[in-house]
């Protein structure tokens, strides 16, 4: 299993070993530990997501407050996906930048995507399947998100993709909106909310 940063801190991709033959395919889809090595502590994975998208939807860009907000270790099941990593934190070096991977059945890579990062995925083809690991469970009070289509963003959607989005997404606020009305985390309470992940004897690699 290989663990590359992306350009946004607190983001990895994750591109695991598929051991193939004539029955199918088998990997490690997901290793606590090694990505541990690399995140500074443990993913404590209290709840799983699958969401299908039809080709074109839009999910994002979606974020939650800190603390807890919600790490997130992002698979494809079936179909294709751009998984897009969005620096939402006020006062970071990559504010408003993004990195993306692209999750599909072939090479199956994951992301991961540490507290307080925005997130947003795009369907490549019809019946694409997700699922998330996640660090806290829901909660509707605490969960925010930044128009996906802000041209201030500027996420690169693929040629030939007409987004489809949620009524929800389409009336988010854009990053300018969010930052003016005190809704984006800040750097610094990331970073400090990750130190705090790191030193506790529940959540450190061991």
């Amino acid at each position: 299993m290989d663990v590359r940063p992306l350009s946004i801190a607190g983001a990895f991709e994750v591109t695991p070993v598929v051991h193939g033959d004539h029955r199918g395919a088998f990997l490690e889809s997901f290793r606590a530990d090694v990505l541990a090595e690399h995140v500074g502590h443990r993913l404590e994975v209290l709840q799983t997501n699958v969401s299908v998208s039809s080709r074109g939807t839009v999910r994002g860009i979606h974020f939650a407050d800190i603390p807890p907000s919600q790490a997130k270790y992002v698979t494809c099941l079936a179909g294709s996906f751009i998984d897009y990593v969005v620096d939402i934190r006020v006062g970071s070096p990559t504010f408003g930048r993004w990195d993306s991977v692209l999750l599909d059945t072939v090479d199956r890579r994951a992301i991961y995507l540490a507290e307080g990062l925005g997130h947003a995925i795009v369907a490549l083809e019809d019946a694409s399947t997700v699922m998330y690991l996640v660090s806290a469970p829901y909660d509707p009070g605490r969960e925010h998100g930044i128009h996906p289509l802000d041209p201030q963003v500027g996420l690169a959607l693929p040629d030939g993709i007409e987004p489809i989005l949620s009524a929800k997404d389409a009336q988010a606020p854009t990053l300018a909106e969010a930052a003016e009305s005190g809704l984006l985390p800040t750097y610094a309470d990331a970073v400090a909310y990750q130190a705090e992940l790191a030193g506790s004897p529940a959540t450190a690699g061991r």
